[in-house]
This record gives C-alpha cells, structure tokens and sequence, in this order.
C-alpha cells in the first residue's frame, strides 16, 4: 500500500498555511473533511493524526493554520483578527481546495479540537447550509441559541460582527457529537475563566459541554426538528488532542459519526 502523501500549502495571496490531503481516487461526490486545531496551533498534529483515516475513507483533508499574530481569537471567527477573518480566510481555503480537487465545498465535514472546536461551531451557525455534520473536541466555551444575547454568547447580532446571523432553523439540523475526555474537569490556563461564562455555561469543560448540548436539544425541540446533540466522553483521556487520539479513540470515533462505517 501506497502512504499517503501530505502536502504543505499557502493559501494563494496570503501567508496563510494549510495541510492538504488528496485521495488518488478522484470522485464525482469526493468529500472534504476540515479539522481545526485550538490554541496549541498544532496543525501539522492534527493533519498526521487523521491522515490515514482520511486515506481509508477517501476523503479530501484540510487542516488550516491560524497563526496568533494574524488570528489572536480565531476561535470568535473575527473577532479581533488582525489581518482578515478567519471565517472568511477558513472560506478562502476550502474555496481553493474544491477548485484544485472537484471536491464538495459546498457540504463540509468538520471537526474542532478545543478553541477549533469554538471556530466549527460558531461556523456551524453562521454558515450552516454549508455543514454537513461536525464533530466538536472539548471547546472551552460555547455560543448558545439565545436570541437575546449578542454574537458570540448568543445568536443575537454582535457589534464586532454585524454581519453574522445565525438562523436557528438552519443550524439545528445539522448532525451534531461533542466528543471530550473523562479527565478533562480541570479548569486550566487556557480555559475562559470570567464569572459570567461560569455562571452561564459551568465551571469546566465537562459541565459546559452539557448545558451547551441540553439548550441544543430544547431548541431543536422547539422547532420540531429532530436532530439529537449528543456527548462522547472518551475513557482516559485529558484535554489533550494526542490524550483523546491514543486512549480514547477519537480518530476513529469521529470519521465513524461524520462518514459511516469504514469502507
């Protein structure tokens, strides 16, 4: 068997890196799956950890590199960018790959891995009918379906992005698990410590996640739609991408719920 290959690219006119899976079976309805890394920026981690599942499922990898001096808070989609958002950079990249592979840019596979777990999410909302399904890693905290709060606590308009307006009866359809680990309780120094996401949300990851998926299912509810938001706790496993890969099996766990069973 052929390894398979993984390319470096800058995304064209940027400095803006990303890694790049390309199957050599190319499909009429060839799929992309995107994984974005948190605040570690471990790209290239995530690009090799899930490239061999990438290459038995036949499926177009992304992994897009949101360096800290040109996306501080990537995880906000713009909120504080430096040099362009990265919601519109993350539209760029996919734009380029579907161009250069045929691939569906239109119907995006995504997972997030802590503060990328923040980006697909809030991604998810604003820009739903592009989402197929999405798997969340253990994001800090969480953008819930109140109307009656601002972007990025709720789905209310935000003064730093006044353009984005999440519609819940278009981001409650789309198929969504947190996956996160059992030993993930602590309240690290990445976490967002601020009294009025503790009060909100929780005071760790574990709590946050649950309240997140129980507003998730009322409001689905709410419009009679019948997708369930579910949360995977992977056995041993800390807030660590590598921890939730090698003991809990994270890597399998998510290409299973975004794309089936294993060809």
């Amino acid at each position: 068997m052929v390894k398979p290959k993984l390319h470096t690219r800058t995304l064209k006119g940027t400095h803006v890196k990303y890694y790049l899976y390309i199957p050599p079976k190319i499909k009429a309805d060839l799929r992309i799956f995107i994984t974005v890394h948190g605040w570690s920026r471990n790209a290239l981690e995530h690009a090799n950890g899930y490239l061999p599942f990438a290459a038995t499922y036949g499926v177009v990898m992304v992994a897009p590199l949101f360096e800290n001096d040109e996306f501080p808070q990537f995880q906000r989609l713009g909120h504080s960018a430096r040099k362009g958002r990265a919601d519109h950079t993350f539209d760029s990249i996919i734009s380029e790959v579907s161009s250069e592979t045929g691939a569906m840019g239109d119907r995006l596979y995504l997972f997030g891995f802590s503060g990328g777990g923040q980006f697909v999410h809030r991604y998810t909302m604003a820009y739903s009918n592009r989402v197929a399904r999405v798997v969340l890693g253990a994001p800090g905290w969480y953008t819930f379906p109140d109307p009656t709060q601002p972007f990025p606590m709720g789905i209310g308009p935000g003064k730093r992005l006044p353009d984005i307006h999440p519609d819940p009866h278009r981001f409650l359809k789309v198929p969504t698990k947190i996956m996160i680990g059992e030993l993930d309780i602590r309240r690290d120094h990445h976490l967002n410590t601020s009294r009025i996401i503790d009060r909100a949300q929780g005071t760790n990851r574990m709590e946050r996640a649950t309240r997140w998926v129980q507003a998730m299912n009322a409001a689905a509810r709410g419009c009679n739609f019948r997708t369930r938001y579910k949360i995977d706790v992977l056995p041993n496993s800390e807030h660590s991408f590598t921890s939730c890969m090698e003991n809990g099996g994270m890597g399998e766990k998510v290409f299973r719920f975004l794309f089936g069973k294993r060809p």
